[in-house]
C-alpha cells in the first residue's frame, strides 16, 4: 500500500511538472491548425478566383485595360496561335511574329476575318540572334503595344540526355527561349511604361517547377523565364504594367505530337485551345500561374513531392517519351 501511495504521489508531482509543457504543445498544435485551415482557405478562394469567377463573369475589356494591340511571338502555331485567336476575341489588334512568311500570312488573313480586328505580322527567325531586332524594333515603334506574350520557344525533339544534344540545339535554346523574351520586353516596355499601363505575358513551363531531368536546359531557359517575369512585375507594377508568368504542363500541341501517351490523354493534357481559353482569363488576376485549373492540381502535387520523387518520376517519363519519339522518328 505504501508503495502504490508512494507511486501515486510521484506521478502527481511529474503530472504538475509537465502541465507546462503539455499547455504549450497544446497551444502549438491550435495555432499549426488555424494555420493550416486558413492556408486551406485561402488557397481555396485563390482558386476560384483565378480560375472559375472570369469564366462566370463575363468577358474583361482588354483594350481599355491595356491597349489596341497584342504582339505574340511563336504564333503560327500551339499555344501561340491559340492565345493570339483568344486575345482576338476580346477586340485585341494582333501582331504576329514568326519565322514563317505563308503561315504568318494565313493565321493573320484567319484572325481578321474571323474575329473582324485589324492583324500584322513580322517574319522573324529567333534563333538567329542579335541581329533581327533592329527591324522589329523600327516595325512597332509607331504601335500602341498593349500585350506583349513571348511565347516563342523551342523543345528537344524529343526528351534526350544533355551530352546528346548538339550545340546548335543548345544555342537555338538560348536564343529563342531565353534572349527573344528579353529583347521583345525591352523593346516594348518602354512604351508600356509612357502610357503607363500594358501587359507582358511570358510563357514559361511546368517544367521549372522542380529539376526535371531529361528536359535540362529546357527546364532550365524556362526557369529564367519564370525569374525574369516575378522581378519584372515588382519593378513595373507601380508604372501600371503587368507581368506575368505562365507556367504550363504538358499538352497536345504540334511540339509533343511524337507522343502517343499526350495525344490520346485529353483528360491531361488539354488542346492549346483549351488552354489559352482559361489562360487570357487569368490576365491581370495572377503574376504567376499555371494558366489552367488542371495544371494547378499538377504543380500542387509536383511541390508537395520530395526532389528527388520528382525527379525519379520525371526521368522515368522522359524515358518513355523519349522511346515513343525515337519510335516516330524511325518511321
Amino acid at each position: 500500500m505504501a508503495a502504490v501511495d508512494r507511486f501515486s504521489l510521484l506521478y502527481r508531482e511529474i503530472s504538475r511538472s509537465c502541465s507546462f509543457y503539455i499547455e504549450a504543445l497544446a497551444i502549438v498544435g491550435a495555432w499549426y491548425t488555424v494555420r493550416k485551415v486558413v492556408s486551406l482557405a485561402w488557397d481555396t478562394y485563390s482558386a476560384l478566383r483565378l480560375h472559375v469567377i472570369p469564366k462566370l463573369s463575363g468577358k474583361v475589356d482588354l483594350v481599355k485595360k491595356y491597349g489596341k494591340w497584342a504582339v505574340v511571338t511563336g504564333s503560327t502555331d500551339g499555344f501561340g496561335k491559340a492565345y493570339a485567336e483568344e486575345l482576338a476575341k476580346h477586340g485585341v489588334n494582333i501582331i504576329l511574329v514568326s519565322r514563317s512568311k505563308e503561315k504568318l500570312q494565313a493565321v493573320s488573313r484567319s484572325i481578321s476575318e474571323t474575329y473582324k480586328v485589324e492583324t500584322d505580322f513580322i517574319v522573324a527567325d529567333f534563333s538567329k540572334g542579335p541581329e533581327l531586332y533592329p527591324a522589329i524594333k523600327e516595325a512597332l515603334k509607331d504601335r500602341e503595344i498593349g500585350i506583349l506574350v513571348n511565347n516563342v520557344g523551342i523543345f528537344y525533339t524529343y526528351p534526350d540526355y544533355f551530352t546528346n544534344l548538339s550545340e546548335d540545339m543548345l544555342w537555338d535554346l538560348i536564343h529563342v527561349n531565353i534572349a527573344s523574351a528579353t529583347m521583345m520586353t525591352h523593346i516594348v516596355l518602354p512604351g508600356m511604361v509612357k502610357k503607363r499601363k500594358g501587359a507582358i505575358v511570358n510563357l514559361s513551363s511546368g517544367a521549372c517547377c522542380q529539376p526535371t531531368p531529361m528536359f535540362t536546359v529546357y527546364g532550365a531557359s524556362k526557369s529564367y523565364l519564370d525569374y525574369f517575369s516575378r522581378a519584372l512585375h515588382y519593378e513595373y507594377a507601380s508604372k501600371g504594367i503587368f507581368v506575368q508568368s505562365l507556367t504550363p504542363f504538358m499538352a497536345a500541341t504540334k511540339m509533343l505530337s511524337f507522343s502517343s501517351t499526350v495525344s490520346t490523354s485529353p483528360i491531361f493534357f488539354p488542346t492549346a485551345e483549351e488552354y489559352a481559353s482559361h489562360a487570357v482569363s487569368t490576365l491581370g488576376l495572377s503574376i504567376r500561374t499555371t494558366g489552367y485549373w488542371k495544371h494547378a492540381i499538377q504543380w500542387t502535387v509536383g511541390e508537395c513531392l520530395p526532389e528527388w520523387m520528382w525527379a525519379w518520376f520525371a526521368l522515368h517519363l522522359s524515358r518513355i517519351l523519349r522511346k515513343q519519339g525515337l519510335a516516330a522518328k524511325g518511321k
